[in-house]
């Protein structure tokens, strides 16, 4: 059972929207959703090696309070760094958590 004080850290959910601009390229464009307080760690056991099997070692977790409307097209920034969400979790559906695993965004853009 989570806690309440454990959600230590403060994360950003960013809504990403494409718009066109002049020349008509696509461009992704981020809009801050909300901040909220969330537990953040990295995987271990099982999910970890599931993970590095599809070399995915850069693969966060976070947990925060449940929240609708979070899809797998948002992003999370958390510390500077980004975070694409792969995978939500409703928690045994309660509606009273969420776990979302993120895989970290390279300075290259790839993932």
């Amino acid at each position: 059972m989570m806690k309440i004080g454990e959600l230590g850290k403060r994360i950003t959910l960013l809504q990403i929207t494409t718009t066109i601009d002049e020349n008509g390229f696509a461009r992704d464009a981020e809009a801050e959703l909300a901040t909220v307080w969330a537990a953040v760690s990295n995987l271990h056991g099982k999910e970890y090696f599931a993970a590095k099997a599809v070399q995915a070692e850069s693969t966060v977790k976070f947990t925060i309070r449940y929240r609708s409307g979070i899809t797998t097209n948002m992003k999370i920034r958390f510390q500077d760094r980004l975070f694409n969400i792969i995978d939500i979790d409703d928690i045994k559906y309660r509606k009273k958590y969420l776990e979302i695993k993120a895989l970290e965004v390279l300075l290259s853009g790839q993932n």
